[in-house]
């Protein structure tokens, strides 16, 4: 009886979870600033439950989404141009070279270590998953709008590893976190090529406008 309840409570914590981390990101594709402190309560939740299935780089990684959090709240407010809220803005050749090799060193060196020092089933994918989603979520942070492209990419490679380490549940919301992130990908860009034929830099007008909530 006692392991029933326990799993029942268990189970009704990781709803809790999902919930606040399904709508931070619906928040986030709708760029509202109420998506930083949702994540932070999401976060917050998900380290303790990654790291009782032995997921420990995606639980660690929760801290480091927790400080990404704050650091996001603060950014989206006063992060633009004379301390103005941040615009949508696209990744530079320059992002891509430094970011994607940093991301598979990185994960590299935390598989490596969780390999050696861990009972993690698959340490090189964790940390993999782990590299490229601190990657998107600090391209988030400065509103660039690939970092739906990389979300994409990971979400694909996460449900199915979430199924296999017996969380169906977070499985679920990792699948929602999937059509969120095609559809952040598309609401992002559409704010930019706004904001973009609003300064002049465009030659043509964007398909809609309507989706430049701030």
């Amino acid at each position: 009886m006692n392991q029933l309840l326990a799993a029942a409570a268990a189970n009704w914590v990781e709803i809790v979870a999902v919930a606040f981390g399904l709508v931070s990101v619906w928040l986030s594709t709708r760029e509202q600033i109420a998506s930083w402190p949702t994540a932070i309560v999401n976060v917050a939740i998900f380290f303790v439950l990654f790291w009782q299935a032995k997921l420990y780089a995606d639980s660690v990684l929760q801290l480091v989404y927790l400080s990404l959090s704050v650091y996001g709240w603060w950014a989206w407010l006063r992060g633009g141009a004379r301390h103005s809220p941040l615009r949508v803005s696209r990744a530079t050749p320059r992002l891509w070279m430094i970011g994607l090799p940093a991301m598979v060193l990185f994960g590299l060196g935390l598989g490596t270590i969780l390999a050696r020092n861990t009972d993690s089933p698959a340490p090189y994918l964790d940390a993999m998953l782990t590299s490229a989603s601190l990657l998107a979520q600090w391209m988030m942070t400065r509103k660039i709008l690939e970092n739906w492209i990389i979300w994409i990419v990971a979400n694909l490679v996460y449900v199915p590893t979430f199924i296999s380490r017996g969380l169906p549940i977070t499985a679920v919301q990792y699948a929602v976190f999937l059509l969120l992130a095609l559809m952040g990908y598309a609401e992002w860009k559409r704010s930019w090529a706004a904001d973009q034929f609003a300064h002049g830099v465009a030659t043509d007008p964007p398909a809609t406008a309507a989706s430049t909530s701030a």
